[in-house]
């Protein structure tokens, strides 16, 4: 088994032609673990080199009713009337910081995403989130 640490472009393509290659291997082969090694190896190069950037807190709010077939007025128990959803989710005002609890408690949508700044009407990024 000749597997060594990924550290270019090259290395990290040429792993995943070799991970595609051992897709169908039997479990409890030289194959399968070498499959499994070179998965971790790639695992932590894209980790390193590929992070994907948490999602805008508006379009993770969307992205959880959509998901879960549910509506705007779902989230009035977290945020407040319907008006008040509607402001938040057309980005005429921002998240306050009880919104963002509540949602977080509700939703299970991690407050390190609900906190990031995004883009209102009353500019981007918000200086910080109300209280």
């Amino acid at each position: 088994m000749d597997i060594r640490p990924i550290k270019t472009e090259t290395d990290y393509a040429a792993a995943l032609d070799e991970i595609e290659a051992l897709m169908d291997a039997e479990p409890n082969t030289p194959e399968c673990d070498k499959l499994d090694v070179l998965a971790t190896l790639v695992e932590a190069y894209e980790a390193e080199h590929y992070t994907i950037p948490a999602p805008d807190p508006i379009d993770a709010l969307e992205y959880y009713l959509e998901s879960r077939d549910l509506s705007r007025k779902d989230l009035e128990p977290y945020i407040g009337t319907r008006a008040r959803v509607s402001e938040i989710l057309n980005r005429k005002r921002p998240l306050t910081l009880p919104m963002i609890r509540r949602l977080e408690a509700g939703t299970h949508i991690p407050a390190s995403i609900l906190i990031q700044p995004y883009e209102t009407e009353q500019g981007f990024p918000q200086k910080e989130i109300a209280a």
